[in-house]
């Protein structure tokens, strides 16, 4: 007997052990009637497996009840179980439907507007692509690398999310073979564009990702992801999302390398996700290549972080001025209060 909320899922086994209580038969002698195991007819009277017409007809000759009635009985076990199933598991989906940002999700237009529980669970699994939302803690079906400030229940189902649209976006750019080597000979080039203003590097950076097999997606962040970016495979392509989360310069910058910094340590695909290490390792990666760490030490010796000597500096090294203000702050050379005229903020739409 399996139950929910609404149904109970009795199988036919019930009523054949009520027969035999009535008869005063044990399920061996009943076993040797019916030319089957003991251990078949043990399982048929439990509802482990299913009584077929084959075993109604056997029925209908030992005990005398029409095959016709089990047959029915058995259908309308079945129908019932699959109910049970679907009520059991809806719940389940509601419980964490309720944890994902889905009014937000509405309001970008990725998911129909509904207060319905039970129309948002079926929204989300039409999103994802899964019969059963349980079946995102799947890691075979959500392998991200990412870059987040914490993680909470709500905060992975929200990057799950936003994730899965910046997936579907992906989808429809078109991108040469992933070629990886030959990127790391483009990584000058990308550091350059930090001297433009968005709508003028954002086209460039797009294209030249996608000659290498990376297609790159900006999206707006989901509250409570705690999300700068992320990466993984899809199909042929290396997919790439970004969120100007906090708008400054420098922090859309490192989260852009610090995603690169996944790709060309080789950190997308694993079945497990990335580990705390692969995120150091990523961050170092992203620090040395919009900074390189020789000529910072030697920029840090004479202690001077005037606005003209930054501007002197990142002219030397060809990066814009705002993202050497932003790791002096965060080594802690300068107040995060200093300096801060320095920093660009972007607003990046698509």
């Amino acid at each position: 007997m399996v139950r929910s909320r609404s149904y109970i899922a009795t199988p036919p086994g019930a009523t054949i052990k009520e027969q035999l209580t009535d008869r005063g038969m044990s399920q061996k002698e009943f076993a040797a009637r019916m030319n089957m195991s003991e251990k078949h007819i043990s399982k048929l009277i439990n509802g482990e497996v299913q009584l077929t017409p084959d075993c109604a007809v056997r029925l209908e000759v030992v005990l005398g009840v029409y095959a016709k009635f089990w047959n029915n009985l058995e259908a309308a076990y079945r129908e019932k179980l699959i109910k049970v199933e679907a009520e059991n598991l809806m719940e389940q989906d509601e419980e964490i439907a309720r944890k994902f940002p889905y009014s937000e999700m509405a309001k970008y237009g990725w998911v129909p507007a509904t207060r319905n529980i039970k129309e948002k669970v079926i929204n989300l699994r039409k999103y994802f692509g899964i019969v059963e939302l349980s079946l995102l803690e799947n890691r075979q079906i959500t392998r991200i690398a990412c870059r987040r400030l914490a993680i909470t229940e709500k905060s992975d189902l929200a990057l799950m999310a936003w994730a899965q649209r910046v997936k579907v976006i992906a989808r429809e750019i078109e991108t040469k073979p992933i070629n990886v080597k030959g990127f790391n000979n483009r990584l000058d080039e990308i550091r350059k564009l930090t001297l433009m203003e968005p709508k003028q590097f954002s086209p460039k950076l797009k294209f030249l990702l996608s000659e290498y097999g990376i297609a790159l997606v900006f999206l707006p962040h989901l509250k409570g992801s705690f999300l700068h970016g992320a990466t993984f495979l899809d199909g042929n392509k290396i997919v790439l999302g970004l969120t100007a989360r906090g708008s400054d310069a420098d922090k859309f910058w490192f989260s852009l390398f610090h995603e690169l910094g996944h790709i060309m340590l080789g950190h997308i695909g694993n079945s497990d996700g990335t580990s705390e290490q692969d995120e150091i390792a990523a961050n170092e990666w992203a620090r040395d290549q919009l900074i390189p760490t020789d000529a910072f030490i030697k920029f840090k010796e004479n202690h001077v972080f005037s606005i003209d000597a930054v501007r002197v500096f990142a002219g030397m090294i060809h990066i814009a001025p705002g993202i050497v203000v932003g790791r002096l702050q965060n080594e802690g050379e300068i107040k995060h209060n200093m300096l801060n005229e320095l920093k660009e903020h972007y607003v990046i739409i698509g």
